[in-house]
């Protein structure tokens, strides 16, 4: 057996749901899980590139545009383009090193030539040693040279033309604003006819329906805001037949150094709804920089003023509206575009969503701060009676009200116009997405429940008793036994910058940390919030699901009155009026309308951020940076689509060395390429590892394998185990998991690991869910893997287990958190072990220790949690997986 890992998987045939076609509506496809149903009125039919109907069946036109598999242009070969790609996208080697590194290519060349004995040193002079690349120069300028992905940066100037005083202007007014972005228009059609987007690219609305017949929303196209737009289309002759294209936008300012006088920039983000939400996520050049709008400054004098701030308003809607000024005309006249597939059908666009936080909301919505975006809630009572916001209700209330009172009455900046008027079927409040990041995990979570409790610490035993506790909080989080993914606190939570990761990794681990410190409300209520926040951060959400979260969301506004009835928070509905918390009101609408949340969540954007804003920025010499920013970002455009272009052509398939050493071997006949062994067990004598079995020895598992209908007794003789046996420290299992970050089709790669030292912390021995049958826990079984090996028995090798077993504590979770309470099993003080099969486990499982009201003692590591503690919660917060299988697992 020569893995090192022994692969296993758990797989659930009903996870399988096969995608269905998109060429030929109306159709219904219909699987063992799910029922698909298209759009139908013959939406996104193909067409010829003059916009005239294919008959069914016409074979694609080339989308290689003529070129062969040997065309490699701009680059000689495949070694230029890979080195190209390393070197300034991946490593993003500084220019002087690069013209090292080609300096040093050409010496080695230059050594290995003089190595031939028809060399002499005439030879340099006539034919000098060639690397890749002469310097950096030539590199930068093949890239540009690349015609694939070459949209070229625009520039516009907006000044200020309104009332102006007669006397000392302020600055501001006679500033030309600048702003930089790539047309719209191409910018969408080069996504649309990207490759790499086929088989996860969605022509038209669809709804789908599983087992239980209960419609499910996934992906944006999912959702019923496109099914409604496809209405409108198809009820227009001029459309009729065209595919949608929602075009989602996102923006948000960024910061780059602090150090060096707050350099700020605020980059705008396009991408399309057609894609899977997999493809935004994963940033397959799904999510694009469309621009960066420009910041107006002035003096500390006129910061504040009303002028400057309905100006600031304004200039951003203004630039926006300018900027989307090329999509306009395909809004209500299709426009014949390429698609993934290789098709051309007739498209029509449409302003979608708009991924915002809270403070961009305002701004884009055009409200006062502290009401809601969405709806005209009153901010003292945001989740009391209100009404939808609609440009129509907006352009009723600005006729018929002055200022002041859309102003105070309904929370409406009334002097601005928002980007939205000035196109077709766009309503700004009804377009800005669900925010996950801002809104759920770093606002109502981290903001608010976290600062709610380490408030009431303080009220409630003094500062001085409420630093001792929270220092005993974080102690027990330091303590949290090992997870792969899991972001540890080696020092608990006490530190300033905290990011959205940091936020997601509390929540798996603040429940049991704080149980016993806090009221029994408190837990319950946090429990309920974190049930409603891993069910709307799920991939995909049935009729059901939502009906759990409006439960979920139900229970945590019943239990958090607890902070109120403390004096954390006022009394009445003005205590817990916040519009980070309010905004979870509207989700079941909003993943009614765009589908899964997590398609559209800020975190999308911020993650741009890095590859699109701060890392250009880090490449430039910091003056007039902006100009080298654009730059960088117009060469990693060319990259990725010069990449996408030799995909689809098959011209990286394998790596570089081995597509060289095979060419090579065509011309030569080399022989074979020398064979690896990867073979690093060890041997073991398994009867020295039983030895204070209370039950459960490998010749058991042995016995039951070779006579599968034949339970053992006392009396029974167990076979000698004369195979050879292999210990491994880690096993890998593979399941469905496409709420977490995973691989294609949502398969999700999982280390089991059991070692006697990781990472030179202390052994590591995991936890997992082992299917056992019964009534617990959805029919599986807690234990710990104490060691992991593979038996030879005649001619089959059994990859097994030992582990030592765990025992539930009541038929159901705890009221309370919402989680298992287990315990290790002994057997007159004898850890109760076992060898099972690798096939029988599900996946890992995360325990943390139950602390109950008392302090922790000092002096533990986090390696011997497993050991000290004489219970354990099975955190449903591990992830999304975990929580899927662990909530509400009666």
């Amino acid at each position: 057996m020569k893995p090192v890992q022994m692969i296993f998987s758990w797989m659930n045939p009903s996870h399988w749901i096969q995608t269905a076609t998109h060429a030929s509506p109306p159709h219904f496809h219909i699987t063992t899980s799910l029922m698909y149903v298209a759009y139908s009125n013959h939406l996104a039919t193909p067409c010829n590139e003059a916009g005239d109907d294919l008959p069914e069946g016409s074979i694609l036109p080339s989308s290689h545009g003529g070129r062969t598999t040997a065309d490699w242009a701009p680059y000689n070969n495949r070694i230029e383009f890979e080195l190209a790609e390393f070197l300034y996208k991946r490593n993003q080697m500084p220019m002087a090193q690069i013209d090292t590194l080609m300096e040093l290519w050409a010496a080695s060349l230059l050594l290995q030539a003089s190595r031939s004995s028809d060399f002499t040193g005439d030879d340099y002079e006539t034919e000098p040693p060639c690397p890749p690349f002469a310097n950096h120069d030539e590199l930068h300028e093949i890239i540009d040279t690349t015609e694939l992905g070459d949209i070229p940066w625009e520039s516009l100037h907006i000044q200020y033309d309104g009332v102006r005083p007669p006397d000392n202007a302020p600055p501001w007014m006679d500033d030309t604003h600048e702003a930089w972005f790539c047309d719209p228009a191409a910018i969408v059609e080069h996504m649309l006819k990207n490759p790499d987007f086929e088989g996860e690219f969605d022509y038209k609305p669809y709804q789908q329906q599983n087992s239980a017949g209960l419609r499910e929303y996934e992906d944006f196209m999912s959702g019923n805001w496109a099914w409604q737009q496809a209405d409108i289309i198809a009820a227009d002759p001029n459309t009729h037949g065209s595919m949608f294209v929602p075009i989602i936008l996102g923006s948000d300012k960024t910061t780059v150094s602090v150090a060096t006088g707050q350099t700020e920039y605020y980059p705008l983000y396009l991408s399309i709804g057609n894609i899977k939400n997999n493809v935004r996520r994963a940033h397959r050049n799904g999510v694009v920089l469309l621009g960066f709008l420009s910041i107006p400054k002035t003096t500390k004098e006129h910061r504040n003023t009303t002028a400057f701030r309905k100006f600031r308003r304004q200039l951003f809607h203004t630039t926006i509206s300018a900027v989307l000024e090329s999509l306009k005309s395909t809004m209500e006249t299709p426009k014949v575009v390429q698609c993934p597939d290789g098709h051309f059908r007739r498209a029509i666009f449409g302003i979608g969503p708009y991924i915002a936080d809270y403070p961009e909301q305002v701004l884009l919505g055009s409200i006062v701060q502290d009401w809601c975006a969405r709806c005209t809630a009153q901010p003292t009572d945001l989740d009391g009676p209100a009404g939808p916001r609609t440009k129509e209700h907006r352009h009723l209330a600005i006729d018929c009200l002055s200022l002041d009172e859309l102003w105070r009455d309904y929370g409406i900046v009334g002097d601005i116009i928002p980007f939205t008027d000035s196109f077709p079927r766009a309503d700004i409040n009804q377009l800005l997405a669900p925010d996950l990041l801002h809104q759920v995990i770093k606002g109502g979570f981290k903001d608010h429940l976290v600062t709610w409790v380490c408030e009431y610490l303080k009220l409630e035993h003094g500062a001085t008793e409420a630093d001792r506790i929270l220092d005993d909080i974080d102690y027990r989080i330091s303590l949290t036994p090992s997870f792969p993914g899991l972001r540890r606190f080696p020092q608990g939570r006490g530190f300033k910058q905290w990011t959205g990761d940091d936020s997601k990794a509390l929540m798996k681990v603040y429940i049991p940390a704080i149980e016993g410190h806090v009221p029994q409300d408190m837990v319950r209520a946090l429990t309920a919030y974190l049930d409603f926040c891993y069910l709307v951060r799920r991939a995909k959400l049935n009729t059901s699901d939502l009906n759990m979260v409006d439960e979920a969301l139900s229970r945590f506004h019943h239990y958090r009155k607890i902070f109120q009835t403390t004096g954390v928070r006022k009394p009445g509905p003005e205590g817990v009026s916040l519009p980070r918390q309010h905004a979870s009101k509207h989700y079941r609408e909003l993943i009614e309308l765009f589908g899964s949340p997590n398609g559209l969540c800020s975190s999308i954007t911020e993650a741009k951020h890095i590859k699109a804003v701060k890392e250009p920025w880090r490449r430039s010499n910091h003056h007039n940076a902006l100009g080298q920013m654009l730059l960088t970002n117009q060469r990693l455009d060319k990259l990725a689509a010069s990449r996408a272009d030799f995909e689809k052509r098959g011209m990286l398939n394998g790596t570089c060395l081995y597509d060289t050493w095979k060419q090579l071997r065509d011309r030569t006949n080399a022989s074979n390429s020398p064979n690896v062994d990867f073979n690093h067990s060890l041997n073991v004598n398994l009867d020295t590892v039983t030895t204070t079995q209370a039950l459960g020895t490998p010749g058991e598992f042995i016995h039951s394998h070779r006579h599968p209908n034949t339970p053992s007794s006392d009396q029974t003789i167990f076979p000698p185990l004369y195979g050879r046996t292999k210990v491994y420290h880690s096993a890998v299992a593979v399941f469905h998991a496409p709420s977490d970050p995973s691989g294609y089709r949502g398969m999700r790669r999982e280390y089991i690991r059991s070692t006697p030292s990781w990472r030179t912390d202390g052994p590591r021995h995991d936890c997992i869910l082992v299917s056992t049958g019964g009534n617990t826990i959805k029919g599986m079984s807690i234990a710990r893997v104490m060691l992991l090996f593979s038996y030879a028995d005649r001619d089959a090798t059994y990859p097994c287990a030992l582990v030592h077993w765990f025992l539930p504590l009541g038929d159901a979770p705890d009221l309370d958190t919402g989680m298992w309470i287990v315990e290790p099993e002994f057997v007159d003080e004898t850890p109760l072990l076992q060898v099972i099969h690798l096939d029988t486990i599900h996946r890992l499982v995360h325990l943390l220790p139950i602390c109950g009201s008392h302090f922790v003692p000092p002096g533990l590591h986090f390696s011997q949690t497993l050991d000290m503690f004489k219970s354990y919660y099975v955190s449903k917060h591990a992830d999304h997986n975990a929580f899927d299988i662990l909530f509400n697992s009666i």
